[in-house]
């Protein structure tokens, strides 16, 4: 067995104190316990910054990595790798890192030249596509993964595919703390000749406080002398959403009980020192948590392994660590219940320390110091497999490949073109044109671009402002009396359409979706989901192919949250089995498409059948939206090799002459983000070089060899005509390609594959 004096830097990653979190208390204590066992091993930390100011850190941090800045991620890779550290611990929980389901830290991952050890915090028995995706390319990348419950270890090898020769089981570290007497600390705390009931851990409302409030009427009937301590802080998170509304309410409740003389709520993140302290005095411990989806629980292991009798929920941690009689379970919700289980144990005195002893006997397994050494076996195991399988670095990029890295996100000609009433839509070179006015079409697009850029934590300041604004433009322009949204706005304010535009409401409902699946803004996703509900009805109406497309990727976004929806799931059914009519109506074997001609924005109903077939719908959606959008990218390549998109001056009416000018950005945005659904269908690699060779169109890699986007104003032209390009920069062409961009980006976040996918 290789000796730990192998392994003499260790980089532990993830929160890490004075951050107030679980994760980072975790960090800390993992670290001190290895360093404290092992001397010899260089033990420093990389903590992740929720903020732009930092935390004030000891001195073992070396390294600080801003949470949704990617490259930031980049940078601690090469740190790590510069100097020369010999394993990395990484501290996994999904909402810590930057990114869609914190993907960003797949890109530290990729670029790691050591071993790698993840502790996962979080297993989901039933992930999103996009957590299931994270999780297995961290495992994937990890020598070792390390849980903390056997049903996190069923889990990982039943919903994840990671195999069991690469999963450890550890427990959650606990400090060792002494057996005592409840009543030895209770005089500190002012409660000596009281039952006291603890529950502690950064307060939220899934720790079901209320519930145990309210069973404390029945406790006290039986118990007069019964009171309950919550220790801990308002989460931080709650805090900046929030504020102390929560804990507000708390004490609201305990007043209108009447109850309030025996509560005591100390809103304070302690040191280790003063919980155990906090811990000591406790006869029971509580945790009448709501949700059932928790695979680990740093507080329930303190309070178990100090000798706690315990009274909990089912939750998963919960029924493992007190099965076979080590503590109490109670149903989720049921005061009466938890009612029940503490005043029996307060009554039955030799049970509930017989309950306490042999916590305390069968935590002794749990405290740090045996962590520590499990760890590091865990440490040696990776190394090892290592050196079995020696790890083979990176190919050294080429000039040619590195030019192929995405650029940053320009925004200026996007704040340029919009104002407070919304996007304009045309611009005489990078000047807005005020007396065009704008429309929906333009402001559904833009506030789908901005909930892309929130997700690649650009959501502050201007982004923030600018989804504003399309937000209002898109509810000024619904109608409700007839359920439909007017299109195109003048300058002076004034709606100058007839008939509203099928089309235009498709892309509404889409943005309206993308607020509802996929914002991080309450506020969007509250005002989106009345509105998405109240346009959804007209869409049973329509006759236009691509209104119906656009509507059904926005309903595929809505059930991305809200699953269960009975009339979004009927509608996406119908619109369908609508375009598969379509398709098998005018296909043919040299004609694989849904009409007699190619004309605009074509790869979007592909894309609408690719996206309901992952929402539900029927499967004949995904194998033909396959099959149609693999005969329409092989259609769209030029005998060089580059995207060539249908042109716009004729389109390609079935048997005649395919157009092959003038070429609009909006074909390869909708190619882009097509060939990306494609591959979430699929997982396969192909379909990440279709959208990488649709996104290269905007760089250069076309028939004129000319770059489209203006990398100086932050703008996109209007189109690639046969001999130049139309230099125009409207609102069309300007967020097709930030939303390729935002798109490319978004997945380069979720697979590191795309840094080094060959293009052709």
């Amino acid at each position: 067995m290789a000796s730990s004096s192998e392994i003499k830097k260790i980089a532990f990653v993830g929160d890490y104190l004075p951050r107030k979190c679980g994760i980072a208390t975790f960090t800390h204590d993992v670290r001190t316990s290895v360093a404290s066992q092992y001397p010899a091993a260089d033990c420093f930390v990389v903590p992740v910054n929720d903020n732009p100011e930092g935390y004030d850190y000891p001195a073992e941090v070396r390294f600080e990595i801003e949470e949704q800045e990617i490259d930031s991620y980049r940078r601690a890779a090469d740190y790590l790798n510069f100097t020369n550290t010999d394993m990395v611990c990484l501290q996994h929980e999904y909402g810590i890192f930057g990114g869609p389901s914190g993907s960003h830290v797949t890109q530290l991952l990729a670029d790691l030249r050591m071993p790698v050890v993840t502790t996962l915090h979080t297993v989901l028995r039933e992930p999103s596509a996009d957590q299931k995706r994270v999780l297995r390319q961290i495992a994937e990348v990890s020598s070792r993964v390390v849980v903390m419950s056997e049903r996190a270890r069923l889990f990982l090898r039943e919903i994840y595919r990671v195999p069991e020769s690469k999963i450890d089981v550890i427990p959650h570290g606990i400090p060792d703390m002494p057996f005592v007497d409840p009543n030895f600390y209770k005089d500190k705390f002012g409660v000596e000749g009281k039952c006291v009931a603890l529950t502690f851990g950064l307060l939220s409302p899934n720790k079901g406080i209320e519930n145990m409030l309210r069973a404390m009427p029945a406790i006290l009937r039986e118990v007069p002398n019964f009171v309950y301590i919550v220790l801990g802080a308002t989460h931080p998170n709650l805090i900046r959403d929030q504020g102390e509304r929560y804990r507000i309410s708390l004490e609201r409740l305990a007043k209108d009980l009447g109850i309030k003389p025996h509560v005591s709520f100390r809103n304070r993140f302690v040191a280790i020192e003063e919980l155990i302290e906090f811990l000591g005095m406790a006869d029971v411990y509580v945790t009448p948590y709501l949700n059932p989806a928790q695979i680990v629980s740093g507080t329930l292991a303190y309070a178990f392994g100090c000798g706690k009798a315990v009274v909990s929920t089912p939750y998963w941690y919960a029924e493992e660590l007190l099965g076979d009689g080590r503590g109490v379970i109670v149903p989720f919700g049921d005061h009466d219940a938890l009612a029940r289980g503490i005043v029996e144990l307060l009554r039955d005195e030799p049970r509930r320390h017989a309950m306490r002893k042999k916590a305390y006997m069968l935590g002794r397994e749990m405290v740090w110091s045996n962590v520590a050494r499990q760890y590091m076996e865990s440490f040696q195991s990776a190394r090892r497999s290592r050196l079995d399988a020696p790890y083979k670095p990176q190919q050294v990029r080429t000039l040619a490949e590195q030019a192929m890295d995405l650029p940053r996100p320009k925004l200026d000609h996007l704040a340029r073109m919009s104002d407070f009433a919304g996007m304009l839509q045309h611009a005489i070179y990078t000047i807005p044109r005020q007396a065009e006015g704008y429309c929906t079409d333009d402001n559904a697009r833009a506030l789908v671009l901005t909930v892309q850029l929130e997700r690649l934590g650009l959501g502050a300041g201007l982004v923030h402002r600018l989804a504003t604004s399309y937000a209002s433009f898109l509810d000024h322009a619904f109608d409700h009396a007839s359920g439909r949204f007017r299109n195109f706005l003048g300058f002076d304010r004034r709606w100058f359409e007839e008939t509203p535009s099928e089309d235009s409401h498709g892309r509404a409902l889409w943005a309206l979706g993308e607020c509802v699946g996929r914002s991080l803004r309450r506020d969007l996703q509250i005002w989106a989901t009345g509105l998405f509900d109240k346009a959804l009805p007209f869409v049973a109406e329509m006759r236009s192919a691509r209104g119906a497309a656009f509507s059904l990727i926005g309903i595929a976004l809505y059930l991305e949250r809200f699953s269960g929806a009975r009339s979004a799931t009927q509608m996406r059914d119908l619109l369908v089995e609508r375009l598969l009519e379509r398709l098998d109506d005018c296909a043919r074997l040299d004609w694989p498409w849904f009409e007699h001609a190619l004309t605009y924005d074509n790869a979007k109903l592909p894309h609408a059948l690719l996206a309901a077939a992952q929402s539900g719908a029927n499967p004949q959606a995904r194998v033909r939206g396959l099959e149609t959008l693999r005969w329409l990218v092989e259609l769209q390549r030029s005998p060089a090799g580059c995207f060539r998109p249908i042109g716009s001056k004729g389109f390609y009416i079935r048997g005649g002459e395919r157009a092959c000018f003038d070429q609009q950005p909006i074909e390869a945005q909708s190619t882009v983000s097509a060939c990306i659904e494609a591959y979430h269908a699929t997982d396969d690699l192909a379909w990440i070089r279709e959208a990488r060779l649709a996104f290269d169109w905007f760089l250069g890699s076309n028939d004129l060899g000319l770059d489209v986007y203006d990398a100086n104003s932050g703008g996109c032209c209007d189109g690639l005509q046969e001999d130049r390009l139309n230099l125009n920069q409207g609102a069309e062409s300007t967020l097709a390609y930030l939303m390729s961009l935002a798109e490319m980006k978004l997945l380069e976040s979720t697979t590191p594959a795309l840094r080094t996918a060959p293009v052709g």
